[in-house]
């Protein structure tokens, strides 16, 4: 049975909930540590697996403690020892899902490809882009807040990457040898872009357009493709 497309207030909603649980990609990282101790984990301990700053591993504890994830007790480890005992988070469930139902249309999306392969490849990668900025400023305006000038170029980027993920991209953002990017580990549009690669240009687009309405223009530069055989899509970005 097919689902109803989300309301821009659903929409934001969902992007808001992934985004304070599991936006961060060390935050996603310290859930699954957590999960795989069964007495749970301490800040300190989480600290020293990520060489992170103890107050650090306990903010993103205890942001996945708020939204539900992970559950505090006060107790000692398995291997016991004296002391005060310490503030131990514990994985509420036995999995987790993040998983957000992406709504696509095979045969639109099909009839897009064909439709694009018709066109000259700079004809139809222009087109693709600009459809894609249009949604991106769409998408920015369901989430709301895009009059925020104090965001940073950087946290903004993480919130496009949010967005992109509860369309189906599985996207996180990244510094990589000084550059910003956004990795994409899915493509919602399935095989079709296989097969028309210009397809690409639309998400590309879609980060265009969000990041115009978050904090201005930005360039994009596709570093590497799914559809190109790479193992994941790379879209460098800078201010």
């Amino acid at each position: 049975m097919d689902q109803a497309p989300l309301s821009p207030t659903e929409f934001a909603s969902a992007v808001t909930a992934i985004t304070s649980a599991f936006g961060d990609p060390s935050r996603r990282a310290i859930y699954l540590f957590a999960h795989e101790h069964l007495d749970g984990v301490t800040a300190a301990e989480t600290a020293e697996r990520f060489a992170l700053h103890p107050n650090v591993a306990r903010h993103h504890l205890d942001k996945l403690s708020s939204a539900g994830h992970l559950e505090v007790t006060t107790g000692r480890g398995a291997g016991g020892g004296a002391g005060r005992p310490s503030k131990r988070y514990k994985a509420t469930a036995e999995r987790v899902s993040l998983d957000v139902p992406v709504r696509q249309d095979d045969v639109l999306i099909t009839l897009l490809g064909r439709a694009l392969a018709m066109l000259p490849r700079e004809v139809a990668e222009r087109m693709a882009e600009e459809v894609g900025i249009e949604y991106g400023l769409t998408m920015a305006k369901a989430m709301g807040d895009s009059s925020d000038t104090t965001r940073s170029f950087r946290a903004a980027l993480h919130v496009v990457a949010d967005a992109l993920t509860a369309h189906g991209f599985a996207a996180h953002a990244e510094k990589h040898n000084g550059m910003l990017r956004i990795v994409s580990e899915n493509c919602p549009f399935g095989d079709t872009v296989v097969q028309n690669p210009v397809i690409c240009a639309v998400d590309r687009g879609m980060v265009k357009g969000m990041l115009s309405a978050l904090v201005g223009h930005s360039e994009t530069d596709l570093q590497s493709s799914l559809p190109m055989g790479d193992d994941v899509c790379i879209t460098n970005v800078s201010a």
